[in-house]
């Protein structure tokens, strides 16, 4: 706990150091002569980051770029090994084949079911017939008999004969179910094996996928900031291989104390000089203000007190500006941002847009 409590005092000195820091930099710097209405600080070029990931496990067999090195968008980057994903794919494959055959199969049974139903109802046709036969000759037999012209043993054969045919009729309708339920299995073998068959295609399809995602691309024209891994090495699904920045999304962070940053209006204009080129003078745009200060006191009581408060802000450079020197943005370089708090007062001429011809 003591241990604890010290890093924490450290911390908080530290951070009290950095803003006090930054105060006094920003009034030195306000100082030389700075018009009224405008303010400055100091800050770092910087950039979006982009992680470059397998989204597959897999070896990294090549990789095309260095650090900073300038991709554009589409270009490939990395390549991880596929092999077991090609052993997957021919295995899919081959299901695939094997699934189709088993459709045609079962179609084809499911028309000779449909054939032996149409045999069924044929027969129970043709013993319904000789049912009807055999009631018209039992009918016929009793009347004769009754008149006594025929004998007691032709009713009898008679009436055994009408007992088979019925029983014959009944066996023929049974034989005709058995062959509605043997098309009805049929037909669902017929949706069981073209869902195999779906199943399979959607399998090739998402190994393919993921074959193509072996290959990493560049979503987007930027510099390669650094390499996470190596060739030969193996990474996990998500693992970070290259890290990239978007130089088409640049700005400078910066800060100011509490009035000057209360005065700053979202797209107010900034101009930045950067250390490396004083000669320059970039257009940007405020697209941040922060809401909460960099450091605040313990209590804030005094006016004094107040003004120390340091607001971080945000100065984004145009993308189509950036796009014309796209290859000779570079991040991390140091300078000064002057923003405009007062839109009516016109810039120095020393702070007018000069931009490389």
């Amino acid at each position: 706990m003591r241990y604890l409590n010290r890093t924490m005092l450290l911390r908080s000195w530290a951070a009290l150091a950095a803003a006090v820091a930054a105060y006094f930099i920003w009034q030195s710097v306000n100082n030389e002569g700075l018009a009224e209405g405008f303010a400055s600080g100091n800050g770092r070029i910087e950039a979006v980051e982009i992680d470059i990931a397998a989204k597959t496990p897999g070896r990294v067999q090549e990789m095309f770029v260095d650090e900073g090195d300038f991709v554009t968008a589409g270009e490939i980057l990395v390549k991880l090994g596929t092999a077991s994903l090609e052993a997957q794919l021919r295995q899919a494959e081959a299901q695939l084949h094997q699934a189709v055959i088993g459709v045609e199969s079962v179609k084809s049974q499911v028309e000779q079911r449909q054939a032996e139903k149409a045999a069924a109802t044929a027969v129970v046709a043709q013993r319904r017939a000789e049912l009807d036969a055999a009631q018209s000759r039992l009918n016929r037999t009793e009347q004769l008999t009754s008149k006594g012209t025929a004998s007691r043993q032709t009713l009898d054969d008679d009436r055994a004969r009408f007992q088979a045919a019925k029983a014959a009729v009944s066996a023929a309708e049974a034989q005709l179910a058995a062959s509605d339920a043997a098309i009805a299995t049929a037909k669902s073998q017929v949706i069981g094996a073209e869902a195999e068959v779906e199943a399979g295609r959607a399998t090739i399809e998402r190994l393919k996928a993921d074959i193509e995602d072996a290959t990493l691309l560049a979503p987007r024209d930027g510099r390669i900031q650094y390499r996470v891994t190596q060739p030969g090495e193996v990474v996990a699904a998500g693992g970070k291989v290259l890290n990239m920045i978007d130089v088409s999304d640049v700005y400078m962070t910066f800060f100011l104390p509490t009035d000057a940053a209360g005065r700053v209006a979202l797209g107010a204009e900034v101009h930045l000089v950067l250390d490396a080129a004083p000669q320059y003078v970039i257009p940007a745009t405020a697209t941040f203000v922060a809401d909460v200060a960099q450091f605040t006191p313990k209590t804030v009581e005094t006016l004094d007190e107040r003004e120390k408060l340091m607001f971080r802000v945000k100065a984004s450079i145009d993308p189509d500006l950036l796009r014309k020197h796209i290859r000779n943005v570079k991040t991390g370089l140091p300078g000064m941002a002057y923003v405009r708090l007062d839109p009516r007062v016109e810039w120095p001429a020393e702070l007018q847009v000069k931009l490389p011809q």
